[in-house]
């Protein structure tokens, strides 16, 4: 018999290696397990402050929201020690100058991200960038410092509510910007090369295909930006006072919102005055969640028609 088939027919004196697996799927199973326990431990404590501001809100100002007067008056002749009155003037201003501060501030945003993604090369779009990412750290005060010193100091003008929109406008651009560029490289390259190979210029790219696929993103951007702009304080402070009465004008007198209004009764002790400060609180959070709904019906609409 050959060396092969005796090889063949006798058993091997080789003891047979074992692969044990059960101990390996343990560990990866207990590893997913304790970071599913760690990441919904971390959401759960995110969302213990949150729950905190929404219900202190609600069960201290929601009453305040029940009220017709509370959408329908200002503060006019309204004293700490009186229970009455409405934030009809703070809500007007806050949304003007809202208003005013994205017509100024969306074009510029979205012109700026678009050139940093589509066109920008060299060294323009480095600096451009880099006034960017400056822009995103300057604080609120240090922007409405800069406007003051420009818009009163240089140039003479009344602390008037544009130039709050100026302040807020410095603010709002960076995060249109970053929002806007981050949404353009979502788009596929091949939704441009397809459009390129049809000979459809460039600019016409942009706006029929890239900007209406990344439509829902640069929309969340703007809310988010609006969201950010809407809570600030500190331009408000110092180059627009607040005022109970109503304002229609951006160029002439004061102006009220919700963020003055709660600085102007956050340090009464009286409880009318508490009252209306977690009121104005509750409505700039109620306006916030508007503008988030709002973004999202937009956003169904943000697909490109084939």
């Amino acid at each position: 018999m050959s060396t092969l088939t005796q090889a063949a027919v006798e058993p091997s004196t080789t003891p047979p290696v074992h692969t044990d697996l059960t101990g390996m799927s343990g560990r990866r199973a207990f590893t997913d397990r304790a970071a599913r326990v760690v990441m919904w431990g971390a959401f759960l404590l995110a969302c213990i402050p949150l729950v905190w501001i929404l219900v202190s809100t609600l069960v201290k100002g929601g009453h305040m929201l029940l009220s017709g007067s509370w959408w329908s008056l200002s503060q006019n002749g309204i004293t700490s020690r009186v229970v009455g009155g409405g934030a009809a003037h703070a809500i007007q201003g806050t949304l003007m100058q809202a208003a005013v501060t994205a017509i100024m501030s969306v074009p510029i945003g979205v012109l700026t991200a678009i050139y940093l993604v589509e066109y920008g090369r060299g060294r323009l779009a480095k600096v451009v960038s880099f006034m960017v990412d400056i822009l995103t750290g300057v604080p609120s005060i240090v922007a409405a410092l800069f406007i003051y010193a420009l818009w009163v100091t240089t140039f003479g003008f009344q602390r008037v509510p544009f130039a709050v929109t100026l302040a807020l406008t410095l603010l709002m651009i960076p995060t249109i910007v970053r929002s806007t560029e981050e949404m353009l490289k979502l788009v596929p390259n091949e939704l441009r090369e397809a459009s390129y190979a049809l000979g459809v210029p460039k600019w016409r790219t942009i706006v029929s295909i890239v900007l209406p696929t990344a439509f829902s993103g640069i929309v969340t951007g703007v809310l988010l930006g609006l969201a950010r702009v809407m809570g600030e304080t500190a331009p408000l402070i110092i180059l627009g006072p607040y005022t109970k009465s109503m304002a229609h004008d951006l160029f002439n007198g004061l102006m009220a919102t919700l963020p003055t209004m709660i600085n102007q009764d956050r340090t009464e002790a009286l409880q009318p005055a508490l009252d209306r400060v977690w009121g104005a609180a509750l409505t700039l959070i109620l306006l916030v969640f508007v503008l988030n709904l709002l973004g999202r019906f937009l956003g169904r609409f943000s697909k490109v028609k084939n």
